[in-house]
């Protein structure tokens, strides 16, 4: 496994010094993260970006209420991941809300159709005769998929934040903050923020049209745009702050959707006390669960019901397809790992890449994911769908722009890329299975040379020590309540040395430890996940670690924890 170093961030004493009113810890971790002023944490939707700078939201909204009164179908055309779920659940609630009767939707089946608006999913969805497909999360590269569309007839209506290609589809609206020329400043939105945005676009034409009290309480929906957020991964700048922060707080309130809610307390989650962490780690495997091993249908099934009753029947077939991609992924990543191993013992490939004939391919993203983690590298790993593909999934490290790159690869090694498309953390391609080494080969040529030893090394940077007064309930609690935290805005990273008073193995892959400061008194709780294999060898007497201070809701109990990231013998 490759070596990590631990990094206190640097943070002048007049930054820390901004926000006097704060908790101290609190001031060294928002002057840490650049924040220059109050407004960049007031998280209020009057701090919202305005719509009307995003490029083709006058188009959309035009061509949706042209629509609006046709008695054919409007389709939502979504992505199989959380994004989409949350992003198609989002727009078939806020279209019904304002008064369109017949919204349906599509998911396309991975294995039988592909990503995004393809010919094919074209083709299955006019069967129902549509007057117009909408697609979210996906679209800015279909360009075949709306071509076919237009020659049947059908209005096409792009929302996607995805990075578009050097052409566009050429669609009846396009709203994608990416897309060439478009102002909008909020270049991070997730799917389900597009679509967001679309919807308040449309409420405001509704409300200029027919009166100022004309459509619903769109941040009754917020709780979606949270849960997509979130899932995507995509950087949290103060736009999607808000849009998290506002998510989640009604979903602590149990004003989220049943679905939400469900999928929270079969995870083993208190809805009350639901942060961005239960988000990504227990809503969304879920939810993605569908979209990997049968039809993201049952997740957004689970997120467009009123009916907590159903809602509850569909949360645990979720729940029961999550276990299932658990075991199946835990097969793979160990197959990973002997392969990592018989290719590169030292790990000094600066890009893997990975092939089993036998892979699922809708988990391969999920074992590069963990693959990059392991190893610090960029990596593709491939999964075998016909004779005539290997379809990939890219997971990118700080510094390599994992689309980019197989752009450049697509460049250097003609026809060995059949088709890529993604974003700078994640991407998706497919090669015929006889260019595999050639791939390979050009990948990590390219890769050496975008990335120096620097971004090869994983540094962990932390906020530093805590003394041992403040770790405890209520600088947990502070902590939890100044998020939201996440990609581009870390959750607060601590680092200590420890002595181990206690260890123990629970959920079979899992340690759990007491610990305490040198020459302290006080025991502290402590856990790292699915840390068995590379770190219990390590685990001595005496640890330093960098870890998160969280609270565990465990029993009717609520306990301050130390979540492990890395810790190394002393």
């Amino acid at each position: 496994m490759m070596k990590r170093v631990i990094k206190r961030r640097c943070v002048g004493d007049d930054e820390i010094g901004r926000f006097r009113h704060l908790h101290p810890v609190l001031r060294r971790i928002y002057a840490a993260r650049g924040v220059q002023r109050a407004e960049e944490l007031d998280y209020s939707l009057a701090n919202l970006q305005r719509y009307h700078r995003l490029r083709g939201l006058d188009q959309a909204v035009a061509e949706l209420l042209r629509l609006r009164d046709d008695p054919r179908p409007l389709i939502i055309v979504a992505d199989f991941d959380a994004d989409g779920a949350s992003s198609c659940a989002l727009m078939w609630r806020g279209l019904r809300a304002m008064g369109w009767r017949n919204v349906q939707y599509v998911v396309p089946n991975r294995f039988a159709f592909g990503y995004g608006l393809s010919p094919e999913i074209v083709a299955e969805a006019a069967k129902r005769r549509p007057a117009g497909l909408l697609t979210v999360d996906n679209g800015i590269s279909s360009i075949e998929g709306v071509a076919a569309a237009k020659a049947q007839g059908m209005r096409v209506i792009i929302t996607d934040h995805h990075l578009p290609g050097p052409r566009l589809p050429e669609a009846d609206a396009i709203v994608n903050p990416n897309q060439p020329g478009d102002p909008f400043p909020g270049k991070h939105l997730a799917g389900v923020g597009v679509a967001f945005y679309v919807l308040l676009a449309l409420r405001a034409a509704l409300r200029s049209r027919y009166g100022a009290d004309t459509g619903p309480n769109l941040a009754a929906l917020a709780d979606l745009v949270a849960l997509g957020t979130v899932a995507d991964v995509v950087p949290l700048d103060v736009t999607n702050r808000i849009l998290v922060n506002h998510g989640l707080r009604r979903i602590r309130q149990g004003l989220g959707c049943p679905g939400i809610h469900a999928l929270l307390d079969v995870g083993g989650r208190v809805a009350a006390a639901s942060t961005v962490a239960d988000l990504g780690f227990v809503v969304a495997p879920r939810l993605n669960a569908a979209g990997r091993l049968e039809d993201m249908s049952l997740g957004v099934e689970c997120l467009i019901t009123d009916d907590p009753a159903r809602a509850r029947i569909l949360a645990c077939r979720l729940h029961q397809l999550n276990e299932e991609r658990k075991q199946l992924e835990w097969t793979m990543q160990q197959q990973a790992l002997e392969y990592v191993e018989a290719i590169a013992p030292d790990h000094a490939e600066a890009g893997i890449c990975l092939f089993q004939r036998n892979w699922h391919q809708g988990l391969i993203g999920l074992v590069a994911g963990r693959i990059k983690e392991r190893f610090h590298r960029p990596v593709v790993a491939f999964a075998q769908v016909s004779t005539t593909e290997l379809k990939g999934s890219a997971r990118s490290i700080s510094g390599l722009n994992i689309r980019d790159a197989i752009a450049e690869v697509a460049v250097e090694a003609p026809k060995v890329v059949q088709r890529f498309g993604g974003h700078a953390a994640a991407a998706g391609l497919s090669i015929h299975p006889e260019r595999f080494d050639d791939f390979r080969e050009t990948f990590s040529a390219v890769v050496k040379r975008r990335l120096t030893h620097e971004h090869l090394t994983h540094t962990l940077l932390t906020d530093g020590a805590l003394s041992e007064a403040e770790i405890g309930l209520e600088l947990a609690q502070i902590l939890t309540d100044a998020g939201p935290w996440g990609q581009g805005f870390p959750e607060p990273l601590f680092d200590n040395e420890f002595e181990v008073v206690e260890r123990r193995i629970v959920g079979e892959r899992h340690l759990k430890m007491k610990v305490k400061m040198p020459g302290g008194t006080r025991l502290h709780d402590a856990i790292a996940f699915n840390a068995l294999d590379h770190y219990a060898p390590q685990c001595r007497d005496r640890i330093h670690t960098a870890y998160r201070l969280e609270i565990n809701h465990f029993r009717g109990r609520t306990t301050p924890q130390l979540r492990i990231e890395h810790m190394q013998p002393l």
